[in-house]
């Protein structure tokens, strides 16, 4: 079976769901020359993400890849938020049917780093921040309950993918907020220039934070997206929205 039309992958990020990308989900949708796929992550359709691994996240990407090439797709583009992001470098570092990556707010460096190393009474002190500029229930839902069992098997993921972006050799679009408290905007800076390809693009979502996807710009970064999915150009880097 040949298939014409492009398929995108959505990924959402830790203790998310296909909840938060769904206007972006249904946005694409409405173009003709796309089609739309999106998934929860293993342990995230329960109220506490318990017993899943880092692999589990990662082989269950890897079976939506292998779905979607089984029914025919030569073009993929996949879109990862946060964790999310993690996974789809992971993903695109391996399979050559992906085209083209786009993240959103890529968690390769998260809360409060000193050379790559988490600074727990800094990051801590971080909360009351967060409670603030998030709904309190979504804070509480979403991360207080998760056990350190599960978040270790986030910072391990973490650790484990932050060279793969080297073997990335497809066009790389970033957006990321710089009010961003829980993976700040400078991790993308610093991640920028390490991909195996120079065709990267870093866009800074002013006044923004982590959930950028649901932010008051969400409008302007959703044409972004597209575009850069669209078009053959290349979006202008160190751009400002």
């Amino acid at each position: 079976m040949i298939i014409f039309r492009k398929a995108i992958l959505i990924i959402h990020g830790f203790a998310g769901g296909t909840y938060d990308e769904e206007g972006l989900d249904n946005y694409l949708e409405l173009d003709r020359k796309f089609d739309v796929f999106s998934f929860t992550l293993p342990g995230h359709d329960k109220t506490i993400i318990k017993n899943v691994t880092r692999n589990d996240w990662i082989n269950k990407c890897n079976e939506m890849i292998d779905m979607l090439i089984n029914n025919g797709y030569k073009t993929i583009y996949v879109i990862g938020h946060s964790m999310g992001g993690v996974l789809a470098c992971n993903l695109a570092s391996k399979y050559k049917q992906i085209k083209k990556v786009v993240l959103l707010a890529p968690a390769f460096e998260y809360l409060v780093f000193d050379n790559s190393k988490l600074k727990v009474i800094e990051s801590a002190s971080l909360a009351p921040k967060l409670f603030k500029e998030y709904e309190s229930d979504t804070i509480i839902s979403r991360i207080i309950k998760i056990p350190i069992k599960t978040i270790i098997e986030f910072t391990k993921l973490v650790e484990e993918n932050r060279d793969c972006i080297k073997d990335i050799k497809v066009p790389v679009l970033i957006v990321h907020g710089d009010k961003d408290d829980i993976v700040n905007y400078k991790s993308s800076e610093n991640i920028k220039d390490k991909f195996g390809t120079s065709n990267v693009s870093l866009i800074k979502a002013t006044n923004i934070n982590h959930d950028i996807i649901r932010s008051s710009k969400v409008q302007i970064v959703n044409k972004i997206i597209k575009k850069f999915l669209k078009k053959k150009i290349v979006i202008k880097n160190n751009y400002e929205i």
